[in-house]
């Protein structure tokens, strides 16, 4: 079957490529690289042992999302494809609103159109803003969001779901995972984040590595055991086959019209400190940081109830945050080789 990928040239939807291929899936990438670079087809083709197929287009626009989903016999999709900085989302409310929710609203027509059922949406926890209990599941009743960005995955559920509750034909599951890290394996692909960072692994492999002078840590008084956020951290392909998982549901699922959400996540929480100390001890490199303001927004703890996923899809996560930790130091270092080799 082939799969489309909006995004599939980003963080988690290339590693989802490779998870669909080797789950018997012909994926192919819509991606117009305004968060990601050409480079990563590359990686792509040397874990796949052949380039994928990929067009550099906007989801946004129906006339080439019609034409690739017809050209492609696609079978169903994976929606990726959105901008994801959540400070930037404040100040640039519009474009998050016509790009996150514009894209979905194409994707989901274009696929009524042409009748294709089966849709993967790239939900986030941040729709549950701070949970009033521990670990969170997907019943908790969803606070109004505290970014722009949020918002844009709470509206795109609810279109997912007043969809299917209309009885349109489509089968459609949201995945509100967590904090994904790590890499690939082999290092041929991994998180490549433009400019800054804003997600804490990239930061902590860049400061290591000298790319970034020193790592603040935002706020350690916090209600925790050690006053500094406790998240639960993903390893990226553990990430990856969850959302081949949920296709293998639809799939297999002979209802005309379907819709569910599942976290996804490891069930444990992990403080900022543990996952340097946890660093420090997995690369042998000492880490630069210094302890900080809060930042506004943040929530305290946020971490998942992934028995659902489990009892209904069968999936859980198997690899270790050290694995992660281990996999996103190789990365690095092999950006920093490739990088640094002369032409």
């Amino acid at each position: 079957m082939n799969i489309l990928v909006t995004g599939g040239a980003g963080y988690i939807g290339s590693h989802t490529v490779v998870a669909l291929f080797e789950a018997g899936f012909n994926p192919v990438i819509v991606d117009d690289f305004s968060n990601s670079e050409l480079r990563v087809l590359d990686g792509l083709e040397k874990i796949l042992g052949f380039k994928p197929r990929y067009y550099a287009q906007n989801c946004n626009d129906p006339a080439v999302m019609r034409r690739i989903i017809r050209d492609e016999s696609i079978g169903g999709a994976i929606h990726f494809a959105a901008f994801k900085a959540v400070g930037e989302s404040m100040l640039e409310p519009l474009k998050y609103y016509q790009n996150n929710l514009g894209s979905l609203l194409v994707l989901v027509q274009t696929m009524l159109e042409c009748g294709v059922t089966n849709l993967i949406f790239s939900s986030s926890a941040t729709v549950y803003g701070q949970p009033d209990e521990l670990p969170v599941t997907e019943n908790a009743l969803l606070p109004p969001s505290m970014s722009v960005y949020g918002n844009t995955k709470q509206i795109g559920e609810e279109i997912l779901r007043d969809t299917s509750a209309a009885g349109k034909e489509i089968k459609a599951i949201s995945l509100r995972y967590f904090n994904p890290i790590g890499a690939h394996p082999s290092a041929h692909i991994g998180e490549l984040p433009t400019g800054i960072p804003n997600n804490l692994v990239p930061f902590i492999t860049q400061t290591a590595a000298g790319v970034r002078p020193s790592l603040t840590v935002f706020g350690n008084d916090y209600n925790t055991p050690d006053g500094t956020c406790l998240r639960d951290y993903i390893h990226i392909m553990d990430l990856a086959e969850a959302h081949v998982e949920s296709l293998k549901f639809l799939t297999e699922n002979s209802s005309s019209s379907f819709y569910d959400v599942f976290n996804v996540g490891t069930g444990q929480g992990c403080s900022v400190l543990e996952l340097i100390r946890t660093f420090e001890d997995v690369s042998g490199m000492p880490l630069n940081y210094r302890i900080g303001d809060r930042r506004p927004g943040d929530a305290a703890a946020v971490y998942a109830d992934a028995t659902k996923i489990y009892n209904q899809l069968g999936w859980r996560a198997s690899r270790t945050m050290r694995e992660g930790l281990a996999d996103a130091w190789r990365w690095q270092q092999n950006m920093r080789i490739r990088d640094e080799t002369p032409v």
